[in-house]
C-alpha cells in the first residue's frame, strides 16, 4: 500500500482524538483544557481507553467540567459517576486523585491550564515536568495530555511519543515525530497521532494496514 494511502485510511478510520471521544471540543479555554486534563487522568491507569472516555462524559455530564466543580464534589459522588462508566478497580483511588488535582489546578494555577502553558513557555520537556506534578500524572499521561493538546496549542506539535512512532516503524512510515508530522498537514497532527495509537492498540491493526 501506498504510504498516502495509509495515512489516508489512519486518518479516515482511526483519526479521533480521545478527547473527542470524550465529548470535549478542545480549545484553548481554561474549561475545554481541564476537561482534557480529567480525561488524561482518566486514562493514567490500567484501563481500556473506551472506558476512561466513558469515565469522563459521564463526570462531564454531571457538571464536573471545571476544577471548581470537581473540588466541590464529594468523593463519593465522583466514585458512583465512575461506576456507572464501568470504572472498576481504580474508581476509589481516581476519585481522589480528581479531586487533589482540582484543588491544585486552582491553587497553583487559579483554575486556568494557560497558566501552566505560559510556565513551560514553549518548553516540551518542561511542560511535560509540570503535568508529572498531577496526581495520578506520569509520563505516559503528560505523553496523553500533549498528544492531545498540540491540537490547539501549536508549540507543541509535533508530538506523537513512544507508542505512536512504535506503530509508524511498524507500517513502514517514518518514525519519528519531523518525520511524521511531514506526511500531513499541520491541523491534523494530533488526529494522526491518536489514530496511530488507536491502531498500535487495536488487535491486528498493524498487520491489518501492513498486509493490505
Amino acid at each position: 500500500m501506498e504510504r498516502e494511502t495509509v495515512v489516508a485510511r489512519l486518518l479516515g478510520e482511526f483519526g479521533r482524538t480521545y478527547a473527542e471521544e470524550a465529548g470535549i471540543t478542545l480549545r484553548d479555554e481554561p474549561a475545554p483544557l481541564y476537561q482534557l486534563l480529567v480525561m488524561t487522568v482518566l486514562c493514567s491507569t490500567r484501563i481500556k481507553a473506551e472506558v476512561a472516555t466513558s469515565a469522563a462524559r459521564e463526570l462531564f455530564g454531571a457538571g464536573l467540567r471545571t476544577p471548581r466543580a470537581m473540588a466541590g464534589s464529594t468523593h463519593r459522588e465522583r466514585v458512583v459517576l465512575l461506576g456507572r462508566a464501568h470504572y472498576v478497580r481504580y474508581d476509589e483511588s481516581t476519585a481522589t486523585a480528581l479531586g487533589d488535582g482540582a484543588e491544585l489546578v486552582i491553587g497553583k494555577y487559579h483554575g486556568d491550564l494557560r497558566k501552566l502553558r505560559e510556565q513551560a513557555s514553549g518548553d516540551v520537556p518542561r511542560l511535560c515536568e509540570l503535568l508529572r506534578e498531577m496526581p495520578r500524572i506520569g509520563p505516559v499521561g503528560a505523553d496523553i495530555f500533549c498528544r492531545e493538546v498540540q491540537a490547539v496549542w501549536p508549540e507543541v506539535r509535533p508530538f506523537f511519543g513512544e507508542r505512536a512512532c512504535t506503530t509508524a516503524a511498524g507500517l513502514g512510515l517514518p518514525h519519528t515525530p519531523r518525520g511524521l508530522a511531514a506526511l500531513v498537514p499541520g491541523d491534523d497532527i494530533a488526529r494522526f497521532a491518536a489514530a496511530l495509537v488507536r491502531v498500535g492498540l487495536s488487535k491486528g491493526g498493524v498487520e491489518e494496514l501492513r498486509e493490505e
